[in-house]
Formats: structure tokens, C-alpha cells, sequence
């Protein structure tokens, strides 16, 4: 499977990023949208926007990191994308599973989409910019400390409060999905 996208699809990915970077200006009131096109127009990280997208994503831009010169995209969907719920945190996780393993991982699906799990700072300040996770859970990259001892953390909004959680790695629920970003 080739990891780039086509003409067309850029030209759609496109259309489709900048009428949600119009219509959400409270996620990045300092950032100017010429300026990210320019950091994404023949960029690979496109290929994993669009999978995002698919997937029911919705990515947005929520940072920017001056000193590096890059745009942070994350999922800014309502609820957890719907396409990436169901799953284990990671490989180690679902080949511990004797009984009713799920079909994949969060880790490794975000591997394939060519992202990274949203780190517990980052949701935090996704979460900073409207509500999210009113419904679902997302699991979070995990600290090694956690995961060296079977856990790994997941958040969500509840109460009009943001909370980090825990669970066993190997743990899945039909509405626990994953948020991921990529830096552009």
C-alpha cells in the first residue's frame, strides 16, 4: 500500500483541513492558515491526516511549536474516532489476551496511520479548547513506568471535569478508542 496520496486527495484533504481550521478558530486564534498550508503542501504527513479523516478524526491544528517550526494536528472529534475504538493499548498487551482478543491495538494502529498516541499533556490542552470525551475514552501514551507493570492511562470528560484514568493494558471497551497527533 503506498503511503501517498494523490493529486485529488490532497486537493480534498486540503479543502477539508482548511474549512475546519475557518470554522474552529478557537483551537489556534494565533496561527494563520496560509502558513500551515505551506508546512503541509507536498508534506508525507498528509497520508496520516487523510487516515485520520477516514477514520473519523476530524484533525485539526491545536499547537505550534516555534522553535521547531512545526503545527500540531490532533483528533478533534467530539467522541473518540469511531473507527478506533475496541482496541488494547499495545502488541504486548493483546498477545496477553487468551480469551476474547480485540482485533488490533491502539499502538499499533497508530503506528500504521503513521501518528502517536496523544500524551497526557496534550490532551489536557485539547481538552483546554472545548469538550471532548463526553461519551467515549481515549487511551494515552503511558508513561514505561506504568506500562512496565501492566497498566496504561486513558482520559475523558465527565462532571464538566477532565480525568486520567487507569486500566490494565490489555483491557477494551466498545467506546474506548484512541485521539492521536502529528507534529507538520
Amino acid at each position: 500500500m503506498t503511503k501517498k496520496l494523490n493529486k485529488q486527495q490532497e486537493t480534498d484533504l486540503l479543502t477539508i483541513l482548511k474549512k475546519r481550521f475557518e470554522e474552529n478558530e478557537a483551537r489556534h486564534s494565533k496561527i494563520k492558515w496560509d502558513e500551515v498550508e505551506k508546512q503541509l503542501s507536498g508534506n508525507k504527513a498528509l497520508w496520516s491526516l487523510n487516515e485520520m479523516e477516514l477514520s473519523g478524526g476530524e484533525p485539526d491544528v491545536i499547537d505550534y511549536d516555534k522553535k521547531s517550526d512545526k503545527y500540531l494536528f490532533a483528533d478533534c472529534s467530539a467522541e473518540s474516532p469511531k473507527e478506533r475504538r475496541s482496541l488494547c493499548y499495545d502488541q504486548e498487551a493483546l498477545e496477553s489476551r487468551k480469551k476474547y482478543k480485540p482485533d488490533d491495538s491502539a499502538s499499533n494502529v497508530a503506528k500504521e496511520m503513521g501518528i502517536e498516541l496523544m500524551t497526557e499533556e496534550q490532551y489536557k490542552h485539547l481538552q483546554s479548547l472545548g469538550s471532548y470525551d463526553t461519551k467515549t475514552s481515549s487511551w494515552l501514551k503511558t508513561p514505561d513506568k506504568i506500562r512496565s507493570l501492566g497498566g496504561a492511562i486513558f482520559g475523558d470528560r465527565r462532571f464538566d471535569t477532565v480525568f486520567i484514568y487507569h486500566n490494565g493494558a490489555e483491557s477494551y471497551y466498545k467506546s474506548r478508542g484512541f485521539r492521536g497527533c502529528v507534529w507538520v
